[in-house]
């Protein structure tokens, strides 16, 4: 019985324990007995044991280079968001953390390298949106919450629904009119299923009672072209490279996906205000690390990316850029966002039936 010894006597608190054991006399009694009382004292105070072993975990961290993995190719807003910040983390440690572009099978195989790395600090994961996706229309071997320990958030970005501007529509409630007019005669650009474009546009057709009919391309930038081209009415395009098409006049914006208005368009509304109450979708960008990664590591890692964050050159590079900067870089925030995610996008991957290509 818990709290007795083994002669049946009462143990109780650590002080009765002590008076039990010793009245024994043998040799592998008192044996026992230190062994016993090891056990006890680390059941009891497992706390500072703990602290200790989290502590040294991190003593001396990072040593070498750390490997930063990223699941899209050189060029893009994910590759962007990583080589900024990991440049000024890389001056802050003295030690390299050296972006690792591993594109291909929609993110999945940077992923899954990442969540079999050793859980040493020394392989991160540049986590983005797409990942909310994935596991909702592809069969994966890992899972983002169980597989994972969340770092922090580092930025986000809006989508602007644009339209050609042969639709005879100025805002949002002109467009959903005509779509409606016209079920299935609208079509709208995306850069492949799963993409945000893609269930940017789905997220809209269900809250506005609408049918465009998607026609998925290799990458943003041929959904780009057809879009200014008028082989589709619609897009839900990224706001930094929608921008200078906007000015030029080749398309033309009605409205950005996200919670706040883009500093890039500030005259442009949102879905929300424009009268989709509610509406919301933004690319993001975060760090992972596998899980097991010692708290220590974590803790200096979350640190030193926010400190990143909030480097005046880092915060202008990533405005100029059209990154908006994480306002709430904490480790837990960041760990319940994604979970929020998933389940946000698993109701519309159903509703639309999305299906990975």
């Amino acid at each position: 019985m818990k709290g007795e010894s083994e002669k049946g006597e009462s143990i109780g608190t650590p002080a009765r324990a002590v008076a039990v054991l010793a009245k024994r006399s043998t040799v592998n009694e008192a044996t026992r007995s230190v062994k016993f009382l090891r056990c006890l004292a680390f059941s009891l105070f497992p706390f500072p044991f703990c602290l200790g072993i989290t502590a040294a975990s991190a003593q001396g961290y990072p040593s070498r280079a750390v490997r930063f993995l990223v699941p899209n190719p050189p060029g893009g807003g994910t590759d962007l968001v990583a080589r900024i910040v990991s440049q000024k983390v890389s001056e802050q440690w003295g030690v390299n953390l050296v972006v690792d572009n591993r594109p291909g099978a929609g993110g999945i195989i940077a992923v899954e390298v990442a969540a079999k790395s050793a859980p040493d600090g020394y392989t991160l994961l540049m986590a983005h949106f797409p990942l909310a996706i994935t596991v909702n229309i592809a069969k994966v071997s890992f899972d983002p919450v169980r597989d994972f320990a969340p770092v922090t958030l580092l930025a986000t970005t809006q989508n602007a629904l644009a339209i050609n501007p042969s639709v005879p529509a100025k805002t949002v409630q002109q467009f959903v009119a005509l779509a409606k007019a016209k079920p299935g005669q609208f079509s709208y650009a995306s850069g492949g299923n799963g993409t945000s474009m893609h269930v940017s546009a789905e997220l809209f057709n269900l809250m506005a009672g609408v049918s465009m009919t998607h026609v998925p391309y290799k990458g943003a930038g041929p959904a780009l072209v057809d879009l200014i081209g008028g082989q589709v009415q619609a897009s839900f395009l990224s706001v930094p490279a929608a921008v200078p098409h906007i000015k030029s006049g080749r398309i033309r914006a009605l409205a950005v996906t996200g919670a706040r208005r883009s500093p890039l368009v500030p005259d442009l509304p949102t879905l929300s205000e424009a009268g989709l109450k509610g509406y919301g979708s933004e690319q993001w960008y975060g760090v992972l690390a596998p899980r097991h990664t010692p708290r220590g590591v974590i803790e200096r890692l979350n640190n030193d990316f926010a400190w990143a964050l909030g480097q005046p050159d880092t915060r202008s590079r990533l405005h100029e850029s059209g990154f908006e900067i994480a306002t709430d870089t904490s480790e837990e925030w960041f760990g319940r966002f994604i979970k929020s995610e998933i389940a946000k996008w698993a109701v519309v991957v159903k509703k639309a039936g999305i299906k990975a290509e």
